[in-house]
Order: structure tokens, then sequence, then C-alpha cells
């Protein structure tokens, strides 16, 4: 069993607005995102929502296997956020994918070969790369995930990057490559319009 793990509680401080609600091709961008992880066959979907969660709430619609969670601390940084999704995953969840709101490019067929690149294997985790370069979605299981939940442990959660150290630094880690640039993220107006341009 494979939760599936969307962070979207960022406060798009660059952006100006919430650009989980910025419409493309007559969605929000987080329905993309929400859409792709339900496509790809996860077992469920969790959203995790903090800056104008509510507003963001009411406007994109949740699989009958998905559902929203609050991350009262969103403002402390991305690792409160992977913090509460993981905490949020069902007990009897084995490991979760975990995704951004903000790459509407990351379709669901990249989603569901990286988790079968971790569940025909052994690793503890399997990390999407593009052309070398990092990115999402990041398959962890839930032995290596528990102890970055332990509160001040030296392994622990914490900051504005995520899980991105704890990922890199995990012994036995899976670099799954996929070839080519990553999708884009959206952090400004100007790659906002870049990327309607592309897709219209």
């Amino acid at each position: 069993m494979i939760s599936g793990v969307v962070l979207a509680a960022g406060t798009s401080s660059r952006l100006g607005r919430p650009k989980q609600l910025l419409e493309l091709e007559g969605r929000p961008l987080l329905q993309h995102a929400v859409d792709a992880a339900a496509d790809a066959g996860l077992d469920e979907v969790i959203v995790v929502l903090g800056h104008a969660a509510e507003r963001i709430r009411v406007a994109v619609r949740l699989p009958n296997n998905g559902r929203a969670v609050l991350n009262p601390d969103y403002a402390l940084g991305q690792s409160t956020s992977v913090a509460s999704g993981l905490r949020a995953c069902r007990a009897d969840a084995e490991a979760a994918a975990i995704m951004v709101a903000d790459q509407p490019g990351l379709g669901s067929e990249v989603i569901a070969e990286v988790v079968g690149a971790f569940v025909k294997g052994d690793a503890p985790v399997v990390r999407a790369t593009w052309g070398g370069t990092p990115g999402h979605p990041v398959v962890v299981s839930r032995p290596t995930w528990e102890p970055w939940l332990e509160a001040g442990g030296a392994a622990g959660l914490a900051g504005d990057t995520g899980a991105r150290d704890l990922v890199a630094s995990t012994p036995g880690r899976v670099d799954y490559e996929l070839g080519g640039p990553p999708p884009p993220d959206i952090d400004t107006w100007e790659a906002f319009v870049a990327l309607t341009r592309r897709v219209t």
C-alpha cells in the first residue's frame, strides 16, 4: 500500500498569490497534481494545505481516496509539510510518494513508473532524476521516514528544503533516471506565463 503526498501548503511568496489556484487548461495547478497522483494508481492521495487552505480546499476536487490535511506550521518551511503528510499516511502504508503542487507537467505515467521501480526493488528510497537533476516524485519507505518524524532527533526534518538532505544521505537510495529536463516549477508569474504559452 503506497500513499501519495502532495505538498501544497506554501505561501507562493515570489508569485504574490496562491499559485495552487492559478488556472491552467481550465484547472487549478493543484488539481493537475492531485489528478496525476490519483491516476497513477496510488492507494490514497494526501494533500497538505497551509496558506490560504480554505480557499484552496473548496477550489480543488479530491478523488474518492483523497483527503486534505492542514499543516499549521507551514510558515516554518516545507519540511513541516512533509512531516504532516507522512504522519497522515494510513497505518498500513508501506511507502509514500512525495510530490509538489507546482509541477503540472509531472504526469501520472511518470509517477507510476517511479513507484513501480520502488515496488520492484528493495531500495529504501527511489528518487526521480531528470538528466541527473534530482526531482519528484520521491518514494520513501516507512522504515526510512519514521526516524525523520522523531521530534528533536538528529535525523529529523527541518527547514525549507523538505526532505532533500535526508533523501540524499539515505544509504541504498536509488536515483531513477527519466531523461531530459525536469518539469518546470511554477515559482514566478513569468514561469507561469511561459508554461501557458507552451501548452496553448
